[in-house]
């Protein structure tokens, strides 16, 4: 069994792609003097088949369960491990902006945003539901390191009031 340092971000819709880009760009200025290298800040529509491989590769997609989604048929590019059968869909990002760092074994660790769909249609356009909480950029992830620069990361996200959630189990649970 192996430990994690997981974190979660959010940002509300008001916040423009170029602002969290900016928040990012002064985010990597600091992975950069602590020692990360390459570094990269990237932001972007989802919008062709390579750009979407990539977001399935670093994204977690958003969940989403609802009987509205039975027997439907949603696009392919819409959403990730879709069940009609029981309505459950894992939700594609539109849009992402996103930190990634590099240690010096050559691990990558993405933090940022991603900004998800308001409203899921069907493979025929027609709006079948309203996506809770859509609109606002968020992500999460976890690194399974106890190294004390991904908190230090995390930290600059926790001062400009982006966290959403995190819990370190290298932490002691009485020290929690």
């Amino acid at each position: 069994m192996g430990l994690s340092y997981h974190y979660s971000f959010r940002a509300p819709a008001t916040t423009t792609a170029g602002e969290l880009r900016d928040f990012l760009g002064g985010v990597e200025g600091d992975a950069r003097l602590m020692g990360f290298d390459p570094t990269i800040v990237v932001a972007g529509p989802y919008d062709t088949p390579e750009r979407r491989g990539f977001a399935r590769r670093i994204a977690r997609g958003l969940v989403v369960e609802d009987p509205r989604l039975r027997d439907v048929r949603l696009p392919e590019s819409a959403c990730w491990c879709f069940s009609p059968e029981s309505g459950l869909c894992r939700l594609a990002p539109e849009y992402g902006v996103l930190l990634v760092v590099t240690d010096a074994r050559g691990c990558e660790t993405v933090f940022g945003f991603y900004r998800f769909p308001r409203v899921i249609t069907d493979r025929d356009g027609r709006e079948l539901m309203p996506v809770a909480d859509a609109g606002g950029w968020s992500s999460g992830s976890f690194v399974d390191s106890p190294d004390p620069r991904y908190r230090a990361i995390v930290r600059r996200f926790r001062e400009a009031g982006y966290v959403a959630s995190e819990l370190d189990e290298f932490v002691p649970a009485e020290r929690r």
